[in-house]
């Protein structure tokens, strides 16, 4: 275990892991809705300001895994629990930690029933997602991954919308299939590597050709599924419409990012060769999922709908950006992974706050509201600039590397990607013309009021950091400059090694 730096004293990871599932354990004696809210949002705050140390005691300097812990649990099996971050996982971590706090302030008003049982639910996705980003022993990591389907299930099946049965059972069922086939590649890798479940161990091994062909393949449809990728997509659209505001935010802001994750954690280290092989495959796959969600959204009237197609889009340049395989693009897809869970994050939140003064997400419901909610159009106008990529707005700066990326790689495919970036911006003015102003036929909106304090404060962060990263991104793309770069750099010594073995045979 060379690759990990101990953590010296106090156990950071572990308790940003497990706080929130011990404050869940408080709620379950609680039946009173206002402590549920307080005692959730104070949990989540706690977890937030911790996980900033991680930024001051992470060094930038090395590849190794940070922070880490080890300790025996399954001897028998060589199980442990070992965890530990690089760059790659730090920012994935933050985001899970920092947006937390404003899914319980969305829910606020929003949860009326079963409030106790709602905050149980989104403490526990908690510690699963903080979890998974920081796993490295391969059973903990499939636990924790399984363990965020069923508060989500819960999520969407209690308190979601009149379909909600259909879309939990959707979402459940699509996400296992695919976990199952990761559960297999998992135990051959236990079985192959002298029985041993830690991570690293795993990684830039040589196996057989064959096998890393069926080892990616697994892979593959996991994560594909849980990203979605173009055509695995089709659970995403109705549980996000289905879902409560604070479901959609975690569903678009971080559980789409596992999947990206892991194909940077697993596919690209443990399966090189198949990647290099099937890397065109996956690369048209991409660029026909951002096509495929732009036109989409473009269509659609419900505005979840529409943002939940645009997701779609968005992530499709993401693995357009991992699977170029050289520095710009996979820094691009992790920067971009953390602007689509700011963006998608606020407009999510933003649709739930219309939802709440019309019980409507129509479009045509909230048409002309810019003359009575001047605050709400001013926050939606700025993040949907940062959806379709506007210069100065984060989203930009990632989508820019991965064509950056993609066009060092290819230049046809570099020139197919770039009419999703036109749809996107097709897709998401109209949106906001008719937000803003609507036509001669809007319905009566004075009755509408606008943002409250609450709400403002939920929105404002999401601001600062499309901002922030759109004029300053170089503290970002430092954090996980050495992982990529290391990541790249064992990616074309091992295709050196095979090529110098294929010419000496």
């Amino acid at each position: 275990m060379d690759q990990l730096v101990y953590n010296q004293g106090f156990p950071l990871l572990s308790v940003l892991i497990f706080l929130p599932l011990a404050g869940s354990l408080v709620l379950f004696f609680v039946r009173h809705a206002s402590f549920a809210r307080y005692w959730a949002l104070a949990v989540t705050s706690i977890v937030a300001l911790l996980s900033l140390a991680l930024l001051f005691g992470f060094d930038r300097g090395t590849a190794d895994f940070q922070f880490a812990e080890y300790h025996p649990w399954i001897n028998s099996l060589n199980i442990a629990y070992v965890v530990g971050i690089d760059g790659i996982s730090i920012l994935l971590i933050l985001l899970t930690t920092l947006i937390m706090p404003f899914c319980v302030l969305a829910s606020w008003t929003y949860i009326k029933t079963r409030v106790p049982a709602f905050m149980i639910c989104l403490l526990i996705m908690e510690t699963a997602m903080i979890g998974v980003f920081a796993a490295l022993d391969f059973v903990l990591f499939y636990i924790l991954w399984e363990a965020m389907l069923i508060p989500m299930y819960l999520l969407i099946g209690i308190w979601g919308g009149p379909r909600k049965i259909y879309a939990s059972v959707k979402f459940f069922l699509y996400t296992l299939a695919g976990s199952i086939l990761l559960l297999v590649a998992i135990i051959w890798l236990y079985k192959t590597n002298n029985y041993s479940f830690f991570i690293p161990d795993m990684m830039w091994k040589g196996y057989s050709f064959t096998a890393q062909i069926l080892l990616f393949i697994a892979f593959f449809l996991a994560f594909a599924i849980k990203v979605p990728m173009f055509p695995f997509h089709t659970w995403l659209p109705a549980a996000h419409v289905e879902a409560p505001t604070a479901g959609s935010v975690i569903l678009a802001s971080i559980l789409l990012k596992m999947g990206t994750y892991g194909f940077l954690r697993f596919a690209l280290p443990i399966t090189p060769e198949a990647t290099t092989l099937l890397m065109p495959y996956v690369l048209w796959l991409s660029i026909a999922g951002i096509i495929y969600g732009g036109l989409t959204a473009l269509a659609q009237e419900d505005m979840k709908k529409l943002i939940a197609y645009s997701s779609v889009g968005h992530m499709g340049f993401v693995t357009l950006g991992i699977f170029v395989m050289n520095i710009q693009g996979i820094e691009g897809a992790i920067l971009q992974m953390i602007n689509h869970g700011i963006t998608t994050g606020a407009l999510f939140l933003c649709v739930g706050m219309i939802y709440e003064r019309t019980h409507s997400r129509d479009l045509r419901s909230a048409t002309g509201i810019g003359q009575y909610m001047p605050v709400f159009v001013t926050f939606v106008g700025f993040f949907s600039l940062s959806a379709f990529a506007f210069p100065g707005t984060n989203s930009f700066v990632g989508e820019f590397l991965i064509l950056a990326g993609t066009f060092k790689y290819s230049i046809p495919l570099a020139l197919a990607a770039i009419p999703g970036a036109v749809l996107a911006a097709a897709y998401m003015l109209r949106m906001l013309q008719k937000i803003i102003w609507g036509g001669t036929d809007n319905p009566d909106q004075s009755l509408l009021t606008d943002l409250n304090a609450r709400e403002i404060v939920t929105l404002a962060p999401f601001l600062f950091f499309v901002f922030w990263i759109g004029l300053g991104a170089q503290p970002f793309i430092e954090l996980m400059h050495t992982s990529v770069a290391h990541l790249l750099q064992q990616f074309q010594t091992y295709q050196q090694a095979i090529a110098t073995t294929g010419l000496m045979l």
